[in-house]
Formats: structure tokens, C-alpha cells, sequence
């Protein structure tokens, strides 16, 4: 089977689209260059704030990602992954918009987590806010029979306030303690795992940060893609 041309929606933030680059190349197993997919990456850092426009009514992101879709299928892409979660609100109109697939993070990091450990019961999930309200990581999980919590109003300010600190720029030990603590909070109401649910998470918190495993969303996309653009 040929490879598939895999195109990101980038931009949201763009360390996030470096991040799931990289895991993509992690993902293949490559031995040389040419082992490698052919990926195409519109990094548009203008997309509107997508959890300002889902709590405050802002400017709607909607019509840019579309934009940012149909430009990738325009370049040749076969296949598209969005390293943003809480743009996933989208995702329906930007598939409905292409005639290319465009995968799934909530739907990958699912899959993920319940392969590798098949009797779980309840995650946590830390991530934006419009994220958690929205609900596709809940309703998603649902589907394998695993209830998703989210933080309480302090710990989810925590998470924020993280996300952003890391889309301007600030990995230190004070930030990454702020998702540690929102994510030992959720260990201690019950999760068995945590979803690193916003693509900024993975940047500062990763498995065996906490006392729990972390789940990286963008690990499991990447692995999605490799997985569908190689037709393993």
C-alpha cells in the first residue's frame, strides 16, 4: 500500500505542532530519511483562542481551521491530525469541509488508554477549559467504559494557568508543579491514569511525573497517524 500524505493543522499553539511532529517521527519506525512520512504542516498561529470563543463568545475559530484543512488538501494530503484538543469542538464541520480523514484526538487517546489497560474505570483530564466543557473526552471514554473527572474549580484554574504560562513560553518547575499538583488531585479523587488532554500538558507533566500514568494525547495521535498513514 503507498504511504499517505499527512497533513497538521498547526499553530495551536505552534511548540504544541513541534511536539506532535517530533512524535510522529518518533511513532515510525524509521532506519533512514526515506523511511519517513511525508508530512505537511500549516502552523497558522492567527486561529482564534478556541476556549475564549467557547466561554466568552470571541471571534469563532471555526472558519479557520476549515481554512487551514482545505489549504492541506489543496497541497495533496491523504490524511490530517489537529494538535489542538479543545479545536476538536470542530472537528465535525473541518471533516464535513475535506474529503480527506481527519483523525481523532480524543477518539485516539481513548483507544490508547484502554489497550493499555483494558480494566480501567475512571481518568482524570487535564486540559483547557472549554476542553472539559464541552465534553468529548467524557463522552468519548464513555464509549469504553471509563468515566472521566475533571479537576475541581482551584485545580482546573491550575491547569490554566499552566497551559497558558507554557504557550508564552514558561516550561520551569513552577509550572510544571502546577500541573503535578491538579494532577495528584485527580489521583486522589480516584483516577486511575490522567489525560494530558490540552497539547501544552505533555510539554511540562509526562508519565511518571505524578503518582499516577499520564496518558500523552499527542503521543496518541502520533501513533494514529503513523498507524493509519502506513496501513498498519
Amino acid at each position: 500500500m503507498k504511504e499517505k500524505i499527512v497533513g497538521i493543522i498547526g499553530g495551536m499553539g505552534p511548540d504544541a505542532t513541534v511536539d506532535l511532529f517530533q512524535k510522529i517521527l518518533r511513532a515510525t519506525p524509521a532506519k533512514r530519511d526515506q523511511d519517513h512520512l511525508r508530512i505537511i504542516i500549516d502552523c497558522n498561529s492567527k486561529i482564534p483562542d478556541r476556549t475564549a470563543h467557547v466561554l466568552r463568545g470571541e471571534e469563532n475559530p471555526g472558519p479557520y481551521l476549515v481554512s487551514s484543512a482545505r489549504l492541506l488538501e489543496q497541497a495533496g494530503v491523504d490524511v490530517m491530525a489537529m494538535p489542538c484538543n479543545a479545536a476538536h469542538t470542530w472537528h465535525d464541520e473541518i471533516q464535513a469541509s475535506v474529503g480527506v480523514p481527519v483523525l481523532h484526538i480524543m477518539r485516539a487517546a481513548a483507544d490508547y488508554a484502554a489497550e493499555r489497560w483494558p480494566n480501567m474505570k475512571k481518568i482524570g483530564l487535564l486540559a483547557a477549559p472549554a476542553t472539559v466543557k464541552i465534553g468529548i473526552y467524557h463522552r468519548t471514554f464513555a464509549e469504553k467504559g471509563i468515566e472521566v473527572i475533571a479537576p475541581d474549580e482551584k485545580h482546573q484554574e491550575m491547569t490554566t494557568q499552566a497551559i497558558y504560562a507554557v504557550k508564552g513560553g514558561q516550561t520551569g518547575p513552577d509550572i510544571h508543579r502546577l500541573a503535578a499538583d491538579a494532577g495528584e488531585y485527580l489521583a486522589a479523587q480516584g483516577a486511575e491514569a490522567v489525560i494530558a488532554g490540552c497539547t501544552e500538558i505533555p510539554l511540562i507533566l509526562t508519565d511518571g511525573d505524578i503518582s499516577v500514568p499520564v496518558v500523552d494525547a499527542t503521543w496518541a495521535l502520533a501513533v494514529a497517524v503513523v498507524r493509519f498513514a502506513r496501513g498498519m
